[in-house]
């Protein structure tokens, strides 16, 4: 683990909070035209720092524009605030209604889940019943806004909460824990503390038929060239975003070695956002990347939430 600059632990968790919403938006973005790419493209087109064209869109998205994994994040987020709580029915008909607007990416166990005519709680068992695998990181790629949300309600609460919404679309188990890390992740981050260092504690609190892949992904001299699985997977798409936070010591830096690893790149760097940006806070984030973001939210009467619009979520989100 590479040393944390100066000053990180004494933000304030407000720009932490803002760092971590943002943070797994603009990751999301700048990794969406680079999806299913060979490793270390994005270094190689934007080899230096500070490019203003690394926002660049591509692949049918938009410059600064976020795929499902923002959107489905922001519906999980709206939810939470407009039910006073985790309404799963209403997040579950949430991502229903988006699901059928035809947003430009959704992932297929994600789209059958929604599709599949099942109740919101029975769609995704009755999936995993079927198909016999439901790990996809579909539930770790939009959790930052609930990780956010349920932190101050401390470790257990927390925890369940990440495993309650993961199971709407994934019926595998290892989903659920892997979501739960995360959650448990982002608020010892929000505290203040070194989440790496708090990552042994944390594997012992999950389901013990999923501590020894995550003990895995998630030790220290875990590389992702070591990975077993796609990083479509959840754990190794959980073990990639702490491997690139671990080894880095800037949000930027986090975020471009998380789209040089290739393969299911939204994901892993909205992942490592939300991550870094909870680690090293919102003023952390270059302005070139959020300045064009944006997330459309299909099915909702062609709202785009702009920065101000995740900046005020973030905040509700923690009110």
């Amino acid at each position: 683990m590479q040393r944390k600059p100066e000053g990180t632990q004494r933000l304030r968790q407000s720009a932490r909070t803002d760092g971590a919403v943002v943070g797994s938006a603009v990751g999301d973005a700048l990794g969406a035209p680079f999806e299913f790419g060979a490793a270390g493209v994005f270094s190689a087109r934007f080899p230096g720092s500070g490019a203003a064209d690394e926002m660049c869109g591509g692949g049918g998205w938009d410059p600064g524009e976020a795929t499902d994994d923002t959107q489905m994040a922001v519906l999980v987020a709206e939810s939470l605030l407009e039910r006073g709580g985790p309404d799963l029915p209403d997040i579950f008909a949430r991502f229903q209604r988006w699901a059928a607007s035809g947003p430009k990416d959704v992932g297929l166990q994600t789209e059958d889940v929604l599709t599949n005519g099942m109740p919101w709680d029975k769609a995704a068992a009755v999936h995993f019943q079927v198909n016999r695998r439901a790990a996809g990181n579909g539930s770790l790629m939009r959790a930052t806004t609930s990780a956010v949300h349920f932190a101050p309600a401390g470790q257990q609460a927390t925890m369940n909460a990440a495993r309650r919404i993961a199971a709407l679309t994934h019926g595998d188990r290892a989903a659920w824990e892997g979501t739960a890390v995360f959650h448990e992740l982002i608020r010892v981050t929000l505290e203040g503390a070194d989440p790496l260092a708090a990552l042994p504690d944390i594997v012992r609190l999950i389901d013990p038929a999923q501590r020894p892949r995550y003990a895995t992904v998630l030790a220290p001299d875990w590389h992702p060239d070591q990975a077993t699985e796609f990083n479509g997977a959840v754990w190794p798409c959980l073990g990639s975003a702490v491997w690139a936070l671990r080894t880095t010591a800037t949000y930027e830096d986090a975020i471009r070695a998380a789209i040089d690893l290739g393969g299911d790149t939204d994901t892993v760097a909205a992942v490592t956002g939300g991550l870094a940006g909870a680690c090293y806070g919102l003023d952390a984030i270059p302005t070139r990347w959020t300045a064009p973001l944006h997330v459309p939210l299909p099915g909702f009467g062609g709202r785009v939430l702009g920065l101000p619009d995740l900046l005020d979520l973030a905040h509700r989100l923690t009110a």
